[in-house]
Protein backbone atom coordinates (compact mmCIF):
# COMPACT_ATOMS: atom_id res chain seq x y z
CA UNK A 1 0.00 0.00 0.00
CA UNK A 2 1.30 3.65 -0.86
CA UNK A 3 1.82 5.60 1.70
CA UNK A 4 -0.46 8.40 1.86
CA UNK A 5 1.20 11.75 3.48
CA UNK A 6 -2.06 13.27 4.25
CA UNK A 7 -2.95 10.22 6.32
CA UNK A 8 0.20 10.71 7.90
CA UNK A 9 0.35 13.89 9.08
CA UNK A 10 -3.40 13.69 9.94
CA UNK A 11 -2.55 10.73 12.37
CA UNK A 12 0.11 12.79 14.33
CA UNK A 13 -1.63 15.72 14.57
CA UNK A 14 -4.72 13.58 15.98
CA UNK A 15 -2.31 11.98 18.65
CA UNK A 16 -0.84 15.93 19.72
CA UNK A 17 -3.91 17.50 20.55
CA UNK A 18 -5.25 14.74 23.07
CA UNK A 19 -2.61 17.04 25.67
CA UNK A 20 -4.78 19.94 24.58
CA UNK A 21 -7.11 20.81 27.74
CA UNK A 22 -9.79 23.51 28.65
CA UNK A 23 -8.69 26.50 29.34
CA UNK A 24 -5.02 26.17 27.81
CA UNK A 25 -3.03 28.45 25.68
CA UNK A 26 -2.15 26.67 22.85
CA UNK A 27 0.99 27.74 20.66
CA UNK A 28 0.38 26.94 16.92
CA UNK A 29 2.59 26.36 14.10
CA UNK A 30 2.37 26.83 10.65
CA UNK A 31 2.84 24.50 7.77
CA UNK A 32 0.86 21.85 6.23
CA UNK A 33 1.14 19.16 9.17
CA UNK A 34 0.70 21.78 11.79
CA UNK A 35 -2.21 22.81 9.60
CA UNK A 36 -3.91 19.18 10.62
CA UNK A 37 -3.70 20.00 14.07
CA UNK A 38 -5.23 23.57 13.95
CA UNK A 39 -8.08 22.15 12.28
CA UNK A 40 -8.25 19.31 14.74
CA UNK A 41 -8.72 21.78 17.23
CA UNK A 42 -11.44 23.49 15.73
CA UNK A 43 -13.51 20.71 15.39
CA UNK A 44 -12.84 19.95 19.01
CA UNK A 45 -14.12 23.58 19.73
CA UNK A 46 -17.23 22.89 18.23
CA UNK A 47 -18.01 19.27 19.37
CA UNK A 48 -16.19 19.35 22.79
CA UNK A 49 -16.84 23.61 23.66
CA UNK A 50 -12.94 23.28 23.92
CA UNK A 51 -11.74 26.74 25.21
CA UNK A 52 -8.52 27.61 24.54
CA UNK A 53 -6.39 30.66 23.19
CA UNK A 54 -4.27 30.32 20.38
CA UNK A 55 -1.02 32.25 19.54
CA UNK A 56 0.25 31.40 15.71
CA UNK A 57 3.34 31.35 14.38
CA UNK A 58 2.67 33.07 11.16
CA UNK A 59 0.22 34.88 9.34
CA UNK A 60 -0.94 31.54 7.36
CA UNK A 61 -1.67 30.10 10.77
CA UNK A 62 -3.29 33.13 12.13
CA UNK A 63 -6.02 32.62 9.85
CA UNK A 64 -6.52 29.02 9.63
CA UNK A 65 -7.16 29.24 13.44
CA UNK A 66 -9.62 32.26 13.29
CA UNK A 67 -11.47 30.48 10.62
CA UNK A 68 -11.66 27.57 12.48
CA UNK A 69 -13.02 29.65 15.49
CA UNK A 70 -10.30 29.80 17.94
CA UNK A 71 -9.66 32.97 19.97
CA UNK A 72 -6.13 34.42 19.24
CA UNK A 73 -4.69 35.87 21.90
CA UNK A 74 -0.56 37.65 21.89
CA UNK A 75 2.58 36.84 24.07
CA UNK A 76 2.09 39.98 25.58
CA UNK A 77 -1.01 38.97 26.85
CA UNK A 78 0.43 35.81 27.65
CA UNK A 79 3.78 35.24 27.79
CA UNK A 80 3.46 31.84 28.86
CA UNK A 81 2.53 28.90 26.41
CA UNK A 82 0.61 25.88 27.34
CA UNK A 83 1.62 23.68 24.86
CA UNK A 84 2.79 24.27 21.26
CA UNK A 85 2.12 21.68 18.56
CA UNK A 86 4.17 22.73 15.16
CA UNK A 87 5.95 20.54 12.38
CA UNK A 88 9.31 19.69 11.45
CA UNK A 89 11.19 19.51 8.68
CA UNK A 90 14.00 17.13 9.64
CA UNK A 91 14.00 15.25 13.40
CA UNK A 92 17.34 13.37 14.54
CA UNK A 93 17.71 10.80 17.28
CA UNK A 94 17.58 13.48 20.24
CA UNK A 95 15.06 14.95 18.73
CA UNK A 96 16.79 18.19 17.31
CA UNK A 97 14.98 19.53 14.57
CA UNK A 98 15.46 21.59 11.39
CA UNK A 99 12.73 23.48 10.60
CA UNK A 100 11.98 26.99 8.54
CA UNK A 101 10.71 25.39 4.78
CA UNK A 102 7.63 27.78 5.66
CA UNK A 103 9.99 30.23 5.90
CA UNK A 104 8.23 31.03 9.97
CA UNK A 105 11.39 29.67 11.77
CA UNK A 106 11.97 32.87 13.97
CA UNK A 107 8.53 33.16 15.30
CA UNK A 108 8.16 29.44 15.48
CA UNK A 109 11.08 29.48 17.70
CA UNK A 110 9.98 31.99 19.57
CA UNK A 111 7.20 30.38 20.41
CA UNK A 112 8.55 27.12 21.50
CA UNK A 113 10.92 29.34 23.77
CA UNK A 114 8.06 30.65 25.10
CA UNK A 115 6.04 27.37 25.72
CA UNK A 116 6.29 24.79 28.96
CA UNK A 117 5.95 22.16 26.55
CA UNK A 118 6.71 21.40 22.67
CA UNK A 119 5.32 18.72 21.15
CA UNK A 120 6.43 18.20 17.13
CA UNK A 121 4.47 16.28 14.44
CA UNK A 122 5.92 14.73 11.21
CA UNK A 123 5.23 12.10 8.67
CA UNK A 124 7.81 9.02 9.93
CA UNK A 125 10.35 9.84 6.54
CA UNK A 126 11.40 13.04 8.77
CA UNK A 127 13.53 10.77 10.93
CA UNK A 128 16.64 11.12 10.57
CA UNK A 129 20.29 9.79 11.42
CA UNK A 130 21.43 13.00 12.07
CA UNK A 131 20.60 16.15 10.85
CA UNK A 132 20.81 17.61 7.32
CA UNK A 133 21.01 14.25 5.90
CA UNK A 134 20.43 13.59 2.29
CA UNK A 135 22.27 17.76 1.88
CA UNK A 136 19.12 18.88 3.51
CA UNK A 137 19.61 22.49 4.07
CA UNK A 138 19.05 24.77 7.33
CA UNK A 139 16.61 27.37 6.35
CA UNK A 140 18.06 31.00 7.85
CA UNK A 141 15.87 34.30 8.75
CA UNK A 142 18.38 37.24 7.43
CA UNK A 143 17.97 41.28 7.58
CA UNK A 144 17.94 42.02 3.89
CA UNK A 145 21.00 44.47 4.53
CA UNK A 146 23.32 41.86 5.19
CA UNK A 147 22.65 39.22 2.61
CA UNK A 148 25.80 39.61 1.31
CA UNK A 149 27.67 39.64 4.12
CA UNK A 150 25.66 36.44 5.49
CA UNK A 151 26.56 34.18 2.44
CA UNK A 152 30.12 35.01 2.39
CA UNK A 153 30.34 33.89 6.13
CA UNK A 154 28.67 30.55 5.34
CA UNK A 155 30.64 29.93 2.81
CA UNK A 156 33.85 30.84 4.81
CA UNK A 157 32.74 27.61 7.42
CA UNK A 158 32.09 25.48 4.37
CA UNK A 159 28.13 26.04 4.07
CA UNK A 160 26.46 26.36 0.50
CA UNK A 161 23.79 29.19 0.74
CA UNK A 162 20.98 30.55 -1.38
CA UNK A 163 18.53 33.16 -1.09
CA UNK A 164 15.68 31.25 -1.10
CA UNK A 165 13.16 32.71 -4.42
CA UNK A 166 9.67 32.68 -5.01
CA UNK A 167 7.45 30.59 -7.08
CA UNK A 168 5.30 32.60 -9.89
CA UNK A 169 7.10 35.90 -9.45
CA UNK A 170 10.55 37.58 -9.65
CA UNK A 171 12.23 37.85 -6.41
CA UNK A 172 13.34 36.96 -2.46
CA UNK A 173 10.71 34.61 -0.23
CA UNK A 174 10.18 37.62 2.77
CA UNK A 175 9.30 35.99 5.98
CA UNK A 176 6.10 38.16 7.89
CA UNK A 177 8.82 39.96 9.55
CA UNK A 178 10.06 41.51 6.44
CA UNK A 179 13.38 39.69 6.59
CA UNK A 180 15.07 37.54 3.87
CA UNK A 181 15.28 33.56 3.83
CA UNK A 182 18.52 31.75 2.80
CA UNK A 183 18.79 27.86 2.74
CA UNK A 184 22.14 27.40 3.56
CA UNK A 185 23.10 23.73 3.15
CA UNK A 186 26.30 21.55 5.22
CA UNK A 187 26.01 18.26 4.21
CA UNK A 188 25.77 16.05 7.48
CA UNK A 189 25.72 18.18 10.98
CA UNK A 190 27.67 16.48 13.35
CA UNK A 191 27.40 18.99 15.92
CA UNK A 192 23.84 20.90 15.61
CA UNK A 193 24.71 23.23 18.51
CA UNK A 194 28.23 24.45 17.07
CA UNK A 195 26.65 25.61 14.14
CA UNK A 196 23.81 27.07 15.79
CA UNK A 197 26.08 29.56 17.76
CA UNK A 198 28.34 29.94 14.30
CA UNK A 199 24.99 31.12 12.34
CA UNK A 200 24.21 33.09 15.64
CA UNK A 201 27.61 35.14 15.41
CA UNK A 202 27.04 36.27 11.96
CA UNK A 203 26.00 39.93 12.24
CA UNK A 204 22.80 40.41 9.96
CA UNK A 205 21.22 36.26 10.67
CA UNK A 206 17.95 37.13 12.91
CA UNK A 207 17.48 32.78 13.16
CA UNK A 208 18.29 29.78 12.40
CA UNK A 209 15.81 26.78 11.59
CA UNK A 210 18.07 24.70 14.11
CA UNK A 211 16.01 23.79 17.13
CA UNK A 212 18.26 22.55 19.55
CA UNK A 213 17.05 21.24 22.86
CA UNK A 214 13.31 22.23 22.52
CA UNK A 215 11.13 19.44 21.84
CA UNK A 216 9.68 17.39 24.43
CA UNK A 217 7.54 14.84 22.53
CA UNK A 218 7.63 14.30 18.83
CA UNK A 219 4.64 12.10 17.26
CA UNK A 220 5.82 10.35 14.09
CA UNK A 221 2.48 9.45 12.06
CA UNK A 222 2.19 6.65 9.24
CA UNK A 223 -0.80 5.73 6.81
CA UNK A 224 -2.16 3.39 10.28
CA UNK A 225 -0.59 4.45 13.26
CA UNK A 226 1.71 6.82 15.40
CA UNK A 227 5.25 6.35 17.05
CA UNK A 228 6.11 8.48 19.95
CA UNK A 229 9.64 9.91 21.20
CA UNK A 230 9.97 12.01 24.06
CA UNK A 231 12.86 13.94 25.67
CA UNK A 232 13.55 14.79 28.98
CA UNK A 233 14.37 18.71 29.37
Amino acid sequence: MQASPDAAKRNAAYAAIEHIKNGMVVGLGSGTTAAYAITALGERRKHENLQILGIPSSYQAFQLAVQNGIVMTTLEENPIIDVNIDGADQIDPQLNLIKGLGAALAREKIVAASSRHNIFIAEEKKKVSVLGEGNHPVPIEVLPFAIALVQRRIQAFGGSPLLRETRGKLGPVISDNGNAIMDAAFGVIDDPTLLEHQLKMIPGVVETGLFIGLTDIVYLGTNSDVKKFERKR
